[in-house]
């Protein structure tokens, strides 16, 4: 069974966290089914970036984003090349890495 390994951050998961996963599911789910609270403003449904986050090591093992996904990922905070919205990565056979990032764009939550 995979793990997603979350690294330490001072909001959502401050010791980090290593957790079971299941071929298929989404980065998010296993989170969120964890208790780890990250935002998820358009409800798992690839229309905002408050999801977003860096897969440190397995990158490689995830399926590509489609077109969609980038276009929003030009938009995040942080963006990096192993960044991902953790409701389109599907955990495939290799463990993940995963750092949270301290900002996020979210319109509602920052009163704009």
């Amino acid at each position: 069974m995979p793990k997603i390994i979350i690294l330490p951050n001072p909001e959502h998961c401050p010791e980090g966290a290593v957790l079971d996963a299941e071929k298929g599911e989404s980065v998010l789910n296993v989170i969120l089914k964890n208790d780890i609270d990250l935002e998820h403003a358009c409800e798992k449904v690839c229309a905002c970036t408050t999801c977003h986050v860096i897969i440190r090591e397995g990158f490689d093992s995830l399926a590509e984003s489609d077109e969609l996904e980038d276009d929003l990922l030009d938009k995040a905070w942080g963006l990096e090349p192993e960044s991902r919205l953790s409701c389109q990565a599907l955990v495939a056979d290799e463990d993940l890495v995963v750092d949270i990032p301290k900002y996020t764009v979210n319109m509602v939550s920052e009163n704009h």
